[in-house]
């Protein structure tokens, strides 16, 4: 049978495709327009974040504080891009999330799988944009499949794509940055962000957990990664929850997981999913290494928190 062999999560920021100067000064007019949600869930805006800032905001986002956090992310997407490498796989499962790039408000599933042999993507490269379709595990996808409707999941399910639509931001950034040209994907998708039919947490660990069975299920002996794409907090850095849940992993702790409180699962932070998904995949796994990057951006302290780790 088929075996899991490794796991991952990554953030997948516009902060980690950008320069140094960019976080310096290249987000503050976004953020600046931007509407938030605060650590426990009520909406705000910039100005609020700004008026309730700590004392200390502006020396976080110091040049020289800004430059070290930059170089400490792109580190550590090195060397998770190494971990990817070294793992050898046959295929990759990635738990993203969808932001209206596949799916829109007239038909927005909770859970769905993608189970063509190919799934059409762009890169930038150079100067460029590079079209290009990337090859799918069809046959893992429709085992997963079937195993999970087996489990209890109700699915939607996709073959191919509408004319003109590519993957969305959380499959093409595992592309561009970790994946070695010809590994195969299975995308996993969880509606982390629209209400009202956000799975909850428990569904979240449940849905992990009911991949890593399906995965060992899979006829062949071929070697099966999964990796989170999204997270960790934003689009205000909440470190506090974010080292609880980098703990939580580090521990396997399945409680903290299903329990996990719904108003740090909102906004960008809703993408938090997707790694409550992976803790459900670990089974004997246990983690490798973890970086974790507060990304603050603004004065306000709006930003990422970024956040990489493997598990064997």
């Amino acid at each position: 049978m088929a075996r899991l062999v490794a796991a991952f999560g990554s953030s997948h920021s516009p902060m980690l495709a950008s320069r140094v100067d960019d976080w310096q000064g290249g987000f503050l007019a976004r953020d600046q327009a931007r509407q938030f949600v605060d650590f426990d869930g009520n909406p705000c805006n910039y100005a609020d974040l700004l008026a309730r800032a700590p004392a200390d905001a502006l020396q976080r986002i110091a040049p020289e504080h800004l430059a070290r956090r930059h170089g400490e992310a792109m580190a550590a997407m090195a060397r998770l891009r190494d971990d990817v490498a070294a793992a050898r796989l046959d295929a990759l499962v990635i738990v993203g999330d969808d932001q209206e790039e596949l799916f829109h408000h007239d038909n927005m599933p909770a859970i769905g799988i993608y189970y063509g042999e190919t799934i059409h993507g762009r890169l930038p490269y150079q100067k460029e944009i590079v079209e290009a379709d990337y090859p799918c595990d069809a046959a893992l996808a429709r085992h997963l499949i079937a195993a999970l409707q087996q489990d209890g999941f109700d699915l939607s399910v996709m073959r191919s794509l509408a004319e003109g639509r590519r993957e969305g931001h959380a499959f093409s950034f595992v592309h561009r940055f970790y994946l070695p040209d010809g590994v195969p994907i299975v995308p996993v998708f969880l509606n982390a962000y629209y209400p009202p039919n956000q799975p909850l947490p428990a569904r979240c660990v449940a849905l992990g957990e009911a991949l890593r069975y399906a995965v060992e299920a899979f006829p062949g002996n071929a070697r099966i990664g999964v990796m989170a794409s999204g997270g960790l907090s934003h689009f205000i850095v909440d470190e506090a929850f974010d080292h609880a849940l980098i703990d939580a992993l580090r521990r396997k702790d399945v409680e903290f997981f299903r329990n996990a409180p719904l108003t740090k699962l909102m906004s960008g932070s809703s993408e938090m999913r997707n790694w409550i998904c992976l803790s459900g995949t670990l089974g004997s796994m246990e983690m490798q290494w973890v970086s974790y990057v507060p990304g603050y951006r603004t004065p306000a302290l709006s930003g990422t928190g970024l956040c990489f780790a493997s598990f064997r």
